[in-house]
């Protein structure tokens, strides 16, 4: 379990397909505290930590995470937010996030409002009935408000802080995006369904 509240920003270091991908990960999470096997969120996926170093970790990454989500963008050199996984008794800052991504979602329009970023998104249309105004989706791992919803469309807004302390600053028009719709919404659908 996560948060969506960044805690790092990782820069990939390597990436070598061996049956599955594998990709190592430079961090400034102090490794000697991280365990062979622990979860860390990579731009919102949960990956396993299968080997540590100082200052990096490696993951294995399955066909299947790769073809869902975002993975197959990543290149040395690239920089993907980072969040260890929740504690019993940490601040929870944000919602509550799996890790498992539900689909990618594209950046379609960008704006400056003041020294925010309004950032509209196009949602694959079997997750679009999930989001919903004023509620929560992770987006590349980061817990966001959604502002408005028309169809697959929906904006979310990215004050300074968020754009320093993630990825984000650095986001671009067309850029695909790891989506997790919240949990809540999922449930909620289902029994709705089953009424």
């Amino acid at each position: 379990m996560f948060t969506g509240i960044i805690t790092d920003i990782g820069t990939i270091l390597e990436l070598e397909q061996r049956g599955d991908l594998r990709a190592r990960i430079g961090t400034s999470y102090d490794t000697k505290t991280v365990d062979i096997g622990a979860s860390i969120a990579c731009n919102g996926v949960c990956l396993t930590a299968i080997a540590l170093g100082e200052g990096w970790f490696d993951v294995q990454i399955s066909a299947e995470s790769v073809a869902k989500t975002n993975i197959g963008t990543w290149v040395k050199g690239g920089r993907v937010n980072l969040e260890r996984a929740l504690k019993v008794g940490d601040e929870l800052g944000g919602h509550i996030v799996s890790g498992h991504v539900d689909g990618v979602a594209r950046i379609t329009a960008m704006k400056d409002e003041g020294d925010s970023t309004r950032v509209t998104l196009e949602a694959p249309k079997e997750l679009a009935r999930f989001i919903a105004p004023k509620g929560s989706v992770a987006l590349n791992g980061t817990s966001l408000t959604v502002n408005e919803v028309e169809g697959a469309s929906f904006g979310i807004n990215f004050i300074p802080h968020t754009k320093d302390a993630t990825t984000w600053g650095a986001a671009e028009v067309g850029d695909l995006i790891n989506l997790e719709i919240d949990t809540l919404a999922r449930y909620v659908a289902r029994l709705a369904e089953s009424i």
